[in-house]
């Protein structure tokens, strides 16, 4: 019997559309496992002792609830009134281990004993080995030879939580072929192995799971603001977007709220009239990647081409099908922020108010550079997190 999955927020119906987007096109040694993934996910994602554990490990072990942060003098400097949520401040530096326990509980609970996963800048890899390594599960962690060098400190990190590091040399060496060599182990080792996806990608009902595990983050953005302003919401969330965890976490519970305008930031890469680019929903056309039909960086003929990014976590060639709606409906507002762009607001933050930010989350903090805000606006923007894993790169740029 088909499970049928449907979600109180997103926009999405039984087969995991997003309007043309979505869906699951899955080799068939997958199909049971994804029919074995819906059921668990139907049966425990409103399940009490599930959330109850889940909320317990969000609280104790990740820290939540995370700050909203009046950013005063970033207010004072582009004349708006600038929130920041401080997903950086999560354990293990990022939004990612909110997905990661989410997933790995239900893979215990599927009675699966060892655990995958790909990762680009190494934050979903980190998380996904720190939850193997706090509930007991083998772990292994697909990463692009390319980011195994440019992010090194999280690679030691992984491998210091016991979890194996797999260097992929195909291709760009970068997430794409992380995320292929992440899916050929799942297809050889489909009864005891569950494939932690790390962003909004990847067939149904994976985007759906992981953005209702990212959703905690405007959950608490509505109580925070309340709490702080008096209103439950803002005039604008902004997200940097590569797959769309972070950016499908922050937009959540705001969705359905038409007066609250969201901004996916893109990667502009070298900007994207060149051919060094990762901003997939300006340059990518319909097609299908990893399991969903979405929007893709390709030729004519459909083949995938190789995107470009300084932020590892963001030089994805597709994106999550939800944002690829948000996007073709008008739901959403797309900027595109190139590295140079990404690289001085990341300065800039740092300099006015001490936090230094993840490279991905500076494409996000780019807006403030390219939008001008009223006066009135109340903008939050989501920074989903810290610059530790970048420090080689922001000292490099800092040299020039």
């Amino acid at each position: 019997m088909k499970t049928i999955l449907t979600d109180p927020f997103l926009p999405v119906d039984e087969d995991g559309f997003y309007g043309r987007f979505g869906g699951a096109f899955i080799p068939e040694i997958l199909h049971s496992n994804i029919e074995k993934l819906k059921e668990a996910y139907a049966r425990y994602a409103d399940d009490a002792e599930f959330n109850e554990e889940y909320e317990q490990l969000l609280s104790d072990y990740v820290g939540r609830p995370t700050p909203l942060y009046h950013a005063r003098r970033l207010s004072e400097t582009y004349g708006a009134n600038i929130y920041l949520k401080r997903e950086d401040l999560c354990h293990t530096g990022a939004h990612k281990i909110n997905n990661a326990i989410g997933s790995v509980l239900l893979a215990k609970r599927m009675g699966k004993t060892r655990i995958i996963a790909e990762t680009g800048a190494g934050q979903h890899g980190v998380a996904v080995a720190t939850v193997c390594a706090l509930m007991g599960l083998e772990c292994v962690i697909y990463m692009g030879a390319t980011d195994v060098e440019r992010q090194r400190p999280n690679v030691e990190r992984i491998k210091m939580l016991g979890a194996e590091v797999r260097p992929v040399t195909s291709g760009n060496m970068t997430l794409k072929d992380a995320t292929n060599e992440a899916i050929r182990d799942w297809c050889c080792n489909p009864v005891d192995t569950f494939y932690v996806i790390g962003s909004t990608v990847g067939p149904h009902p994976y985007p759906m799971m992981v953005a209702r595990f990212q959703s905690v983050i405007s959950r608490e953005i509505k109580r925070q603001l309340k709490e702080q302003t008096g209103r439950e919401t803002p005039d604008y969330v902004v997200a940097c977007i590569g797959g769309g965890s972070n950016a499908a976490g922050a937009f959540y519970h705001f969705l359905k709220e038409p007066d609250v305008r969201l901004i996916a930031v893109e990667a502009a890469g070298l900007g994207v009239d060149t051919n060094e680019s990762a901003a997939t929903i300006r340059l990518g056309s319909e097609g299908i990647i990893h399991g969903s039909r979405t929007l893709v960086m390709q030729t004519d003929d459909g083949q995938i081409t190789e995107p470009y990014s300084i932020s590892a976590g963001l030089d994805y060639p597709g994106v999550g099908p939800l944002h690829a709606y948000l996007a073709q409906s008008g739901r959403a507002e797309v900027a595109a922020a190139t590295d140079s762009e990404a690289l001085e607001a990341a300065q800039i933050l740092t300099l006015t108010e001490g936090i230094i930010p993840a490279l991905e989350s500076a494409h996000a903090l780019a807006i403030l550079n390219q939008k001008r805000f009223r006066p009135e606006d109340v903008v939050v923007i989501n920074v989903s997190g810290r610059g530790d894993k970048d420090m080689q790169t922001y000292m490099k740029h800092n040299k020039n």
